[in-house]
């Protein structure tokens, strides 16, 4: 690789390359980024801290299925279940999940914490 210095009052400011170095240099700095983020996910997924899920799941919440009901269905827990351990009926939970009322930030909260998701899954 051919580079030329650039000084600025006698000490290096500039490292001029090629442009062909420089996208192979751009291109081995994104897979060494994109090899980091693989690594920490699957350390992420060993420690339990992740989850790999069906691509069903996902599909039904890319075909504007509501997520709370995917991940509640997932997890295997009841319209009661989930709403008694998050402090609201049946009803209610049922009319978040067909779009007819909206969760307080408190109440999604609690939800993700039940369902043992981020807030931003919900």
């Amino acid at each position: 690789m051919k580079v030329q210095i650039i000084e600025r009052e006698g000490k290096p400011e500039w490292a001029v390359i090629p442009y062909d170095d420089y996208h192979r240099l751009a291109g081995a700095l994104e897979d060494a980024a994109d090899t980091h983020a693989i690594d920490e996910f699957y350390s992420k997924l060993a420690r339990g801290e992740e989850e790999l899920l069906p691509s069903s799941m996902v599909e039904r919440m890319i075909d504007g299925e509501s997520p709370i009901r995917v991940w509640r269905e997932y997890r295997g827990l009841t319209l009661e279940t989930l709403g008694a351990a998050c402090g609201v009926t049946k009803a209610f939970l049922s009319q978040i999940e067909n779009g007819k009322r909206s969760p307080s930030i408190d109440l999604l909260k609690k939800l993700a914490a039940v369902l043992t998701v981020d807030v931003d899954d919900l």
